[in-house]
């Protein structure tokens, strides 16, 4: 993994990882992977980039061409 410059804090060592997210909730779901997140291992923060952000609103605007259905187990924490 390549490091770069943290936004938050200037420290050189934050990475972009892959994470999951979940949007909405009930009938209007909507999971996106592989969306990618800068974490800082100096202070802490994960943050999107304003790009990344842009992408997630298209994707959300155009769920259905950019969806699958897929079943998937949901919990409810006790």
């Amino acid at each position: 993994m390549n490091s770069q410059i943290c936004d938050m804090c200037g420290s050189d060592g934050a990475v972009v990882r892959k994470v999951t997210r979940s949007f909405g909730k009930g009938s209007n779901l909507l999971v996106i992977e592989d969306v990618p997140v800068v974490s800082c291992p100096h202070c802490g923060e994960s943050y999107m980039t304003a790009e990344t952000m842009h992408e997630i609103e298209r994707i959300k605007l155009h769920r259905n061409s950019f969806s699958k259905l897929q079943p998937v187990a949901v919990a409810h924490f006790v």
